[in-house]
């Protein structure tokens, strides 16, 4: 329960299972709200190359200058003008929708990470940051959490309590496996002419074999059984 004020030109991502509570306001505020579905989301970050959305679970709130938010209603009057079609109108409406929402979340991870590289937040907001970069450059040659908490010269236990307090409670295991999995539906998607086994190579498995099992074990379901339901939508 984090009690905020926005400012102009602030964004505030909301995810979901958050709660948001407005407490007054004064007479000049102006808002646009976007509402998207938990299910929506899932498949919109399959479509994204960045994976900082977990940030937004520790700093839900971040700073646009006037041009930045320009930019993002633009994105929003596009959105509304593909919602205003039906799926008879529009066949691909849906897949319309979800490349549009991942370009815009790119930007708004751009952005904030620019808001990061000026910013000096709190130790467990630097170590976060600093995990989920090292996570993106090195997660094709390792998915334990020692390796990071090396990286970092920080013991493993003071590295998974920071970890585990910057984001609400998910471990540094949880979120690198988070991150890997996003990736490899993402290949999936968009790699069809590629096997699982190319796929699992691509992502740094050794053994095609721990790929599939590592897949199954997050997910619940075979590569081939995500590669096929994929192809069914």
């Amino acid at each position: 329960m984090q009690e905020v004020t926005l400012h102009p030109n602030e964004l505030a991502f909301v995810m979901p299972g958050h709660v948001l509570n407005p407490l007054h306001s004064s007479d000049d505020y102006v808002f646009s709200r976007l509402v998207i579905s938990p299910q929506l989301i899932e498949e919109m970050r399959f479509h994204a190359f960045s994976h900082d959305v977990e940030k937004f679970h520790y700093q839900p709130i971040c700073q646009l200058t006037s041009e930045q938010a320009d930019r993002l209603s633009a994105f929003g009057e596009i959105l509304a003008v593909i919602i205003s079609h039906s799926e008879m109108d529009l066949p691909l409406r849906r897949r319309m929708l979800i490349s549009q929402l991942a370009v815009g979340y790119e930007f708004i991870n751009y952005y904030r990470r620019e808001q990061d590289r000026h910013w000096k937040g709190n130790r467990h907001t630097e170590v976060f940051n600093r995990f989920c970069e090292l996570v993106v450059t090195h997660y094709r040659e390792s998915r334990e959490m020692q390796f990071y908490a090396e990286k970092m010269h920080l013991t493993p236990k003071y590295f998974s309590r920071v970890i585990r307090t910057a984001t609400g409670g998910t471990s540094p295991a949880e979120w690198i496996e988070q991150y890997v999995i996003t990736q490899a539906k993402r290949l999936i998607e968009t790699n069809r002419a590629r096997s699982v086994k190319e796929i699992a190579y691509m992502l740094g498995f050794t053994e095609p074999t721990s790929f599939y099992r590592y897949f199954h074990r997050a997910t619940g379901l075979t590569a081939k059984q995500y590669r096929d339901h994929v192809v069914n939508l």
